[in-house]
């Protein structure tokens, strides 16, 4: 009996347990419970499963509605136990109670069942976790991948190998732009404007266009620069009569050398950088002072405050819309061809040395690159630079003919990239100009409009370049025509105002003028439209003007409100009205007033000539009436054949070279009719004053406004004012009116100034 009871219960005769025994449970028990542990644990740690997806999934296996899966509904899947329905409130006394004699039978019945259940749902875990796509489980996978996915995607750490354009894309986004940076004003100073044989001996008398000063206002030179070669000062091209500034055109190139930025990391030529900045029209026209010149003394005059008005274009208030416009507009110029790539060493080498200054060195690499690969355009370009950076050094016109020369030999390479060419040619132009070679500058400006016909900029060029020799006509057909392509180019607008402003078109000529200045398009910030704008405007009896001049001074084109001279001396005394006192010139004063007589009569007997020497005044400063003058000084030179007619008058004068020698100014008699009156108007430069003094003047019906102030002349006396100021006369009396004009230097400028400022 004992022994069915033993083998009833699993064991054998010999004692060893024919089934499961307790320990041997226990230790598989434990094995896979560890297995479970780690196996969590690794999932957890590498965040192989998303729990939630996870449980969600197996949330449709839940039987017994208690809201997950476990093991009472592993039971219901095994077919161990009814799917259980919600169970009803019942009362205590209602529920099954187990006896104590069925409770250890009871027991052992759940233990074994509850080791079967562990291995089931081991398994049907390990399924869930481990099933492979389209075994039932596939969107458990898709989960984990699509979470990888996302943390790559966050981390930036992709697994996918990028291409060679990609790597190409991102190394061109890290390397910074190089960019070519106009030179020093400095560099202005040193190369000047013209040969010193262009120089005609006679007096210059320009034509009534608009006409070119060849860096008037930028070049000051050093009076001991020594040498025939070296560029020094001519006169300029300008011409101004009586206070006439209008007119005139007078375009301020600054040399904008093409010296690539060097970068902290290298030296070699990076080819990609922003060739707008090259390529751009801009114009400065504040004069740089040179050493040594007194500060400001006083303050500008005031006038109304405009500044609220919203007068304020593109420049100042640009919308978003235009700032991505213009990024779009940036081009990346590519410099070198399949060629110059092979010996981009090379040309990295030679083009350090230019810009560590090393100049004689880098054009020497420069020409061995030349003579060892003769059809580089690279290495052409490079040796051009380099004479250009030489000619500044040596400040030789020899020198910068060269490298003009050698700009031009870039674009007949063969296989030259055109943003070399376009380079290369707007260089070629900007040097000639500098070197007032203002025909063969038209015929390189030409050349590049007819191999790039659709970029207007080279035609907003051209049409400065045919402003430049006086050709208006040609200008305005050319500007027409890039406002016919791109209606709202600034640029021409402002050109093509200007023009018709010349034209005496003064009505038509304020929307172009308004519109260009609003659109704040390079080149258009400039003091030269403020002041035509605000001219035009007052001609018009427009009070706007007065605006237009309050924002030209806000944006420094103007020494105040009612000081719109544009070429410039900084810091000099400003104010309207002088005395001879103020001057320091009183002996001056004192020869004009002493022999006023000998004056007048000597220019009256021109006036009675048949033949009168008497020229009208020629620069549209006139609304009406009858003005003309004699001039006798223009420019520092004086005329020989006019002083023949009034020799005393010229023999008196000599004795003052602050008049005789003021190359900003004239020596003249000045005669004006009845019914005559003069616009506002300002003279071009704040390096003068000038003198009036009164040969006959009626007794009433004369006067003359400076700034806010009005004056009348009186015989033998003389009056003196800044002519930079606004200005302007009225002419109503019985008589003619006869005085006689004497322009001199102001009498803060030091002596260098004096024999360096370029003539107006």
């Amino acid at each position: 009996m004992a022994d069915d009871t033993e083998t009833k219960h699993g064991g054998s005769k010999n004692g060893k347990k024919e089934g499961l025994s307790g320990s041997s449970f226990f230790t598989w028990f434990m094995v896979i419970a560890l297995l479970g542990v780690w196996t969590s644990v690794a999932v957890v740690w590498f965040e192989l499963v998303d729990y939630e997806e996870v449980l969600g999934k197996l949330g449709i296996y839940d039987a017994d509605g208690d809201g997950d899966f476990d093991v009472e509904d592993a039971k219901v899947l095994l077919g161990l136990k009814e799917r259980s329905v919600p169970a009803q409130p019942t009362s205590p006394d209602s529920e099954e109670t187990i006896q104590p004699a069925d409770k250890s039978h009871v027991e052992s019945e759940h233990k074994n069942a509850d080791v079967e259940l562990e291995e089931e749902i081991q398994s049907v875990l390990h399924e869930a976790l481990h099933s492979q796509p389209g075994e039932g489980h596939e969107d458990v996978d898709e989960s984990i991948n699509d979470q990888w996915q996302e943390k790559e995607e966050v981390h930036g750490e992709t697994f996918e190998a990028p291409t060679t354009d990609d790597l190409l894309r991102e190394l061109e986004n890290e390397i910074p732009e190089a960019y070519e940076t106009p030179d020093s004003d400095q560099k202005d100073a040193d190369l000047l404007t013209d040969d010193l044989g262009a120089m005609e001996s006679e007096p210059y008398e320009a034509p009534v266009s608009y006409e070119y000063d060849m860096d008037v206002e930028k070049t000051v030179s050093d009076p001991e620069a020594p040498g025939d070669s070296d560029l020094m000062p001519e006169d300029a091209i300008e011409h101004y009569t009586e206070d006439g500034v209008h007119g005139d055109y007078n375009e301020d190139h600054e040399p904008k050398h093409e010296k690539q930025t060097e970068t902290e990391d290298t030296d070699e030529i990076i080819e990609d950088f922003d060739i707008d900045k090259e390529l751009s029209v801009e114009s400065k026209h504040t004069e740089d002072v040179v050493a040594n010149e007194p500060e400001e003394s006083e303050m500008p005059v005031q006038a109304e405050d405009y500044s609220n008005d919203d007068l304020v274009g593109k420049s100042e208030k640009e919308t978003e819309q235009d700032k991505t416009e213009k990024a779009k507009k940036k081009k990346k110029p590519k410099l070198l061809n399949k060629f110059d790539k092979t010996i981009k060493a090379e040309l990295d080498a030679a083009e350090k040395l230019r810009k560590k200054g090393k100049v004689e060195e880098a054009l020497r690499a420069f020409e061995e690159l030349v003579n060892q690969y003769p059809q580089s355009p690279r290495a052409r370009y490079g040796k051009a630079q380099s004479e250009d950076d030489l000619a500044e050094k040596m400040r030789s016109n020899e020198m910068l003919q060269k490298a003009i020369n050698t700009y031009d030999e870039v674009v007949s390479l063969p296989n030259v990239p055109s943003d070399l060419i376009k380079m290369s040619l707007k260089r070629e132009a900007d040097r000639q100009q500098f070197l007032g070679r203002m025909r063969g500058s038209l015929v390189t400006l030409q050349k590049l409009v007819q191999l790039f016909p659709s970029d207007t900029s080279f035609k907003n060029d051209l049409g400065v370049g045919y402003l430049l020799i006086g050709d208006n006509s040609n200008a305005k057909k050319v500007y027409e025509e890039v406002l016919s392509l791109a209606p709202n180019d600034g640029f021409a607008k402002v050109h093509y105002g200007f023009i018709l402003k010349a034209e005496n078109k003064i009505a038509e000529s304020i929307p172009y003028l308004k519109e260009g200045l609003e659109s704040g398009d390079p080149g258009t910030d400039d003091g030269r439209f403020y002041f035509h704008l605000g001219d035009a405007l007052q001609r018009m009896g427009d009070k706007e003007a007065y605006k237009w001049y309050e924002l030209g001074y806000q944006r420094g084109h103007f020494a105040s409100v009612w000081q719109r001279s544009l070429y410039n001396v900084k810091g000099l005394k400003a104010q309207p009205w002088w005395t001879a006192r103020e001057t320091g010139y009183t002996e001056l004063v004192k020869s004009l007033e002493k022999n006023w007589k000998l004056i007048r009569d000597e220019g009256l007997a021109v006036m009675d000539k048949k033949r009168s020497l008497f020229l009208p005044e020629d620069e549209n400063l006139r609304e009406k009436g009858d003005w003309s003058q004699f001039t006798l000084w223009q420019q520092g030179r004086k005329n020989e054949n006019a002083c023949k007619s009034v020799p005393k008058t010229c023999a008196l004068l000599e004795r003052f070279p602050e008049a005789t020698g003021c190359r900003r100014g004239q020596i003249k008699y000045s005669i004006m009719h009845p019914g005559t009156h003069v616009w506002p108007h300002t003279g071009p430069t704040n390096c003068r004053l000038r003198m009036h003094l009164g040969l006959v003047i009626p007794k009433e019906g004369c006067r003359i406004r400076c700034a806010q102030e009005n004056r009348t002349w009186e015989e033998g006396k003389v009056l003196i004012f800044d002519d930079s100021f606004e200005h302007e006369v009225w002419q109503d009396a019985e008589n003619y009116r006869l005085i006689f004009i004497v322009d001199v230097w102001h009498p803060e400028l030091t002596a260098q100034q004096r024999r360096t400022l370029p003539a107006i």
